[in-house]
Order: C-alpha cells, then structure tokens, then sequence
C-alpha cells in the first residue's frame, strides 16, 4: 500500500487483535533493553498508553514515507526502541530510537521499522514484534489522535 504521512501529535495506538480492545502499552518493569511494550486491555490512566508520534528530525516536513518516532507521551525522554526487533521503550538519547513509517492497509494503518519490517500483535498481553510484512490482521493499528503535542513552554 502507499505511505502515510501522519500528523505529528498525542495518539492512542490501537492493536487489532480477536478480543477486548487493546492498546499499545508500556509496562511498569524495566528489562535488559527497557522496559517491555505490549497489548493489553484499556486503563484509565494515560499515563503508559499515550504516545507522541512526531517527526524524527526537527525541520522534517510531515510528507508521505517520512520517518517518524514515537515516545511516551508523559514522559518524553522515553522513546520507542527496536533490539534484536523487539519492542521496548527505554530513555536513551533521541538519535538511538527507532523509526517507523506508516502505510494505507484496508481497515487501518501498517507500522513499519527503518528495516522494513512490521510490527505485529499476536494476541492482548504480548510484546509486539517486528515481522516480514503480510497481510495480517495481527498487522493492522489504529491510531486514535487525543490531540495536539503539548508544549510545557
């Protein structure tokens, strides 16, 4: 399908998997890496499932395969990883975040790595992974824009 170009703001990110809805969510134990995204089930508090996705350099315009990164809303410095094409948020420096793009897929959008590989939620509780794209149901999100980037100036 065609690239995406996404607006850069506040997003909830929707997994499509067979169940209750689920959200891209960080959870509350740091690993090796950081700490582990997964699905999991809505929460009342924002705080690990809102997300900033914005352009991944300052400048960029917000065009149709541009890159993108995206970090935990509320706390900034926390930005999305990929090692070993897992996926995980860690506050390291900004240029050691992943980068993703979007694409047009029917019934949503298709997350890709900077290596051309999607991300997939194989069932509500599980750390996405990064997967040769098909198409997959498991690879098809939904984001839910809540709003504009906040500015604390």
């Amino acid at each position: 399908m065609a690239p995406l170009p996404v607006q850069p703001g506040t997003y909830k990110i929707h997994a499509h998997v067979i169940g209750p809805s689920s959200l891209l969510t960080a959870t509350k134990y740091a690993v090796k890496h950081g700490t582990p995204v997964i699905t999991d089930r809505s929460n009342p508090l924002p705080i690990e499932q809102e997300w900033i996705t914005d352009r991944s350099e300052a400048g960029q315009e917000t065009q149709a395969g541009s890159p993108y990164v995206i970090h935990l809303a509320y706390q900034p410095a926390a930005g999305i990883v990929v090692p070993e094409d897992e996926v995980y948020v860690n506050s390291v420096p900004r240029p050691e975040w992943a980068r993703f793009t979007f694409e047009a897929v029917l019934g949503g959008v298709k997350i890709l790595s900077d290596k051309g590989l999607a991300l997939r939620a194989g069932h509500r509780g599980a750390q996405p992974e990064l997967v040769t794209p098909e198409p997959e149901f498991q690879e098809t999100w939904t984001l839910e824009y809540p709003g504009p980037i906040e500015t604390t100036e």
